[in-house]
């Protein structure tokens, strides 16, 4: 689910960020209390600023999706430094999956309203397609950044009810060396769980990509 606040006066992020926010008066909490960290998902340039996130059962989220239109919430931030780098001659490989995919919509919608010249590769990957959050949105969108490629892959397709004719394996040597040409030289970003995190790190080590170049962010308590 996506949740949408009112921007502060005078509030400024940059694309890649996250925020802390914490909902006063909640009518119910558990031992992990009333504050939660949030990537942006949405992009410096649009009004609004939007969260997304898997629905677990916790108290939390719970009274975050019941709550009325205009309820106020106290956000803390922005943090972090996973934000695109400067040097628009190195290509930004970027690696995800599932909802880890929040930071980098920001950050691709960010780089396509600047018109940046930045070559920018997102390799997505999901169990299929109904799980995949923002999908249509960050498919369309190369059709508005020639310097931007969707590669989008689904690992577990048999329950299904879409059709689906793209990739299909897990993001690993193989898959990265298909889209070769595009991502030489480049500076890679992985968001998402811990042990895809570290999956994916120990796979771009293993291919020789230097440590200097690769840049991450976990998310822990989806």
């Amino acid at each position: 689910m996506a949740f949408e606040f009112q921007k502060p006066p005078n509030w400024t992020f940059i694309a890649g960020q996250f925020i802390d926010i914490t909902l006063p008066n909640q009518s119910e909490t558990d031992g992990e209390g009333n504050k939660r960290g949030f990537s942006v998902a949405s992009a410096p340039y649009e009004e609004a600023i939007m969260i997304t996130t898997r629905m677990r059962d916790t108290a939390f989220k719970r009274v975050l999706k019941s709550e009325a239109l205009e309820t106020e919430a106290k956000i803390e931030g922005p943090f972090g430094d996973l934000t695109l780098h400067e040097n628009a001659a190195r290509p930004a490989v970027l690696l995800t999956g599932g909802i880890g995919v929040t930071t980098f919509r920001s950050i691709i919608f960010q780089a396509t309203h600047l018109k940046l010249r930045h070559r920018i590769v997102l390799f997505y990957s999901n169990r299929r397609p109904e799980d995949a959050a923002f999908l249509t949105e960050l498919h369309a969108l190369q059709q508005a950044n020639p310097n931007y490629t969707l590669v989008a892959t689904m690992t577990d397709m048999k329950d299904s009810k879409q059709s689906w004719d793209g990739e299909t394996r897990q993001i690993d040597a193989e898959l990265l060396a298909k889209y070769a040409d595009a991502t030489k030289n480049a500076i890679y970003y992985i968001t998402g769980p811990p042990g895809m995190v570290k999956g994916l790190q120990a796979m771009l080590a293993g291919t020789g990509v230097s440590r200097d170049d690769v840049r991450v962010e976990e998310y822990t308590g989806y």
